[in-house]
Formats: C-alpha cells, structure tokens, sequence
C-alpha cells in the first residue's frame, strides 16, 4: 500500500529542515521565529497550535487563533506551514485556513481510531501528512497509520522518526531505537524517512 506513495518534499532535496518552535505562543513569538529562519531556507515552518500534553494544567495550545499566525507566516515570508492534527476537527479546521502539511504526532499514531477519524476528514484533500513513529516502538503500528491515510486517497506520506518512549536512564530524551526506522526504509525503501533529532 505504501510503494506508491510520493515524498512530501523533493528527493533530491537533503537535508529537508523543517523548523519552528514547539507550540505556538503568541503571533509575536511565531513570526520572530520564521523572519529569524530565513537565512537557512526552511523547508517547512512548523507550530503546534492544539498540544497533546499529558497533564490537563498543562499548556494545551492556543487553538484556531494560531492558524492566522501560520498562514500569516507563509504570506510574509514565502514558507510553507505545518501544523499537528489530531482528530477530525482540527483537520476541518487546518483545511479551511489553508495549512499546507498536516503532521501526525506520535500520541495520536499509536491510536488506530485517531488516525483512521483524520484519515476520514482527508478524504478528497491531497495535502501532504507526515506522520511520527508511535511512542511505543511497533513498526507495524507505524506502518498501519500511513496505509490509513494512503487509503484515503493521500498520494504524499513522509515518516517521521523521532524516538520511542522509555522508563529508566537514557542518554537519550526518546531513545531511536534505530532497527525500527531501518526495518521501515528496507520494507519501503521509497518511502521518504525524515529524522526528528529535537526529540531524539
């Protein structure tokens, strides 16, 4: 299911860098932060505006109102924006400003339901959708949350590699757990593997 899908960003195109901050904050602090990227020719600007965070005092985003910041960062600057869905509405929602690359976060890719309800809203969107590795390291899992949105008509995948979840010390924030990302390029040598290091 995946062999005919296409890369998100040209082949020839290394390294791919797409940048941004974390969440967004404020307008102030996403447009600082794309006018300070220029230099390098980001690829992507990336913000999260709906933040799945595990504590409910937390920071959970700003929501819609960090969509206007994005776009505006596309019409000011030139650079194509990013931001994380998860679950239909924010998809509806990211359609309807214009968001030019969905992303799959690593706590909705775990979840075959998540995925298959965005799956669903993208039906009839060609936009390009990179999805992280599940918190927990199962290929297979990984791999099924790309054929749902394959299936849904979705001709541009990309997968993200950003590490695994893990209890005990590690040098590493979310250790790679290399072989998975390996097995994933052997299976679908095609199929275009990007490196998430901020979380590694």
């Amino acid at each position: 299911m995946l062999k005919n899908v296409s890369p998100v960003f040209p082949k020839e195109k290394r390294p791919v860098l797409m940048l941004g901050p974390c969440g967004a904050e404020t307008r102030e602090q996403v447009l600082q932060t794309a006018e300070g990227l220029l230099d390098v020719k980001p690829d992507l600007f990336r913000a999260g505006i709906w933040k799945p965070r595990s504590r409910p005092d937390s920071f959970q985003g700003v929501g819609e109102t960090g969509l206007d910041w994005l776009i505006e960062v596309r019409d000011k600057f030139g650079i194509p924006v990013a931001t994380e869905v998860a679950n239909g509405e924010h998809v509806r929602i990211g359609l309807q400003y214009g968001v030019d690359v969905f992303w799959i976060g690593a706590r909705t890719s775990v979840n075959p339901f998540y995925v298959q309800e965005i799956a669903d809203a993208l039906k009839g969107h060609d936009i390009p959708v990179i999805v992280k590795n599940p918190v927990n390291p199962d290929l297979d899992l990984w791999i099924g949350s790309m054929e749902r949105f394959a299936q849904a008509g979705i001709t541009r995948i990309a997968a993200i590699h950003r590490g695994f979840a893990f209890h005990g010390k590690s040098v590493y924030r979310n250790p790679p757990v290399w072989e998975i990302p390996i097995e994933l390029k052997r299976r679908y040598p095609d199929l275009q593997l990007l490196c998430d290091v901020s979380h590694i």
